[in-house]
């Protein structure tokens, strides 16, 4: 890790803008993994979602490996790997594969949720009927073992490698949008990663609830916290306006069950309307404003929770306004830290 980048990261939903094709929208989350790195971002993660035509990153080590190898510094990674959806040891042997290929760059959160629908989790699962939050202790205790920790002697997979074989294993998170990643962090001597932009009224109280309750897992292991922000930053009235209305349909779709790319014209037109710009969001998810008062806020939500790093979430239509938003993010934050 570079010592002189940001307490800063960036989750990346990798979403398609409308009437856009996949390839374009990958290749504009390369852009955008460029752009934080030149600002001095410590990471950039992409998330793990299925069965959404407007977003591609249902294969979020493959989009790792991508952006790893179009970035040079900054730490590259999956926030998260949704792992009752994969096996352990093929998690091990794809975050080894990317370690080789970038030494000291990669990062791998973990998730417990399905990051999709049921029917969709049943499949990815081939028809599972267990529970697998209920799993997810064990299936991360393989994952240890199979990266670096190891199996006891009598245990029936203490003869398997998890190859390619390095000298280091991936960043560890446990992600979490209620007390249980935290918790499960805390007890296992993991770092923690919750998303306030889920649940902003707990947020705080479990990350702090976390760095004091951390029993290390190794010898000299120190608690270490991130929390995920839902911002936006740009000096344009209309354009933080935009991105407040393009959140707000698009929690509307999520909970109509619909998954495709907003129409540009149907958020300017909520975004113009007199009762939207009277009434604004105002959910706690969202730090949106001048540059200068977004970076101020995330600060002091950054020592509110005790956390180690902020994790910005910009979801939005226009990549060209995002990219501009971490970017001016970043240096009002050297400025007002």
């Amino acid at each position: 890790m570079s010592s002189d980048s940001l307490p800063l990261g960036v989750l990346d939903f990798v979403g398609i803008e409308y009437g856009e094709s996949a390839a374009a929208s990958i290749a504009g989350a390369v852009g955008i993994a460029q752009a934080v790195e030149a600002a001095g971002y410590r990471r950039y993660w992409v998330s793990e979602h299925h069965n959404m035509t407007s977003l591609a990153c249902s294969s979020p080590e493959l989009l790792t490996a991508h952006v790893g190898a179009r970035t040079s510094r900054i730490r590259v990674g999956a926030a998260g790997i949704m792992l009752p959806n994969h096996a352990a040891l093929k998690v091990a042997e794809t975050f080894r594969t990317l370690l080789a290929m970038y030494p000291g760059r990669v990062d791998l959160a973990l998730g417990r949720a399905p990051g999709t629908d049921p029917l969709t989790a049943h499949v990815l699962r081939r028809g599972m009927v267990a529970d697998p939050a209920a799993e997810f202790p064990a299936q991360v205790g393989e994952l240890l073992a199979f990266l670096g920790d190891g199996f006891p002697a009598d245990h029936p997979y203490a003869k398997l490698i998890a190859a390619p074989l390095v000298q280091e294993s991936p960043e560890l998170f446990v992600l979490g949008s209620s007390p249980y990643g935290p918790k499960f962090a805390a007890v296992n001597g993991m770092s923690a990663v919750f998303a306030h932009h889920m649940s902003p009224d707990i947020a705080f109280e479990v990350l702090r609830d976390y760095r004091r309750s951390f029993t290390p897992r190794t010898d000299g292991a120190m608690p270490y916290s991130a929390m995920s922000v839902l911002a936006f930053a740009s000096p344009e009235q209309e354009s933080v306006l935009e991105f407040e209305a393009a959140w707000t349909l698009t929690r509307e779709n999520i909970r109509r069950g619909k998954r495709e790319p907003l129409p540009p014209e149907q958020v300017r037109e909520l975004a113009a309307t007199r009762e939207f710009r009277a009434e604004r969001p105002q959910d706690g998810r969202m730090v949106t404003g001048e540059p200068k008062a977004v970076a101020e806020r995330l600060l002091e939500m950054r020592q509110r929770a005790e956390a180690d790093e902020v994790v910005v979430v910009t979801p939005s239509l226009d990549r060209a306004r995002r990219t501009a938003s971490f970017v001016a993010l970043a240096e009002a934050w050297r400025q007002a830290a």
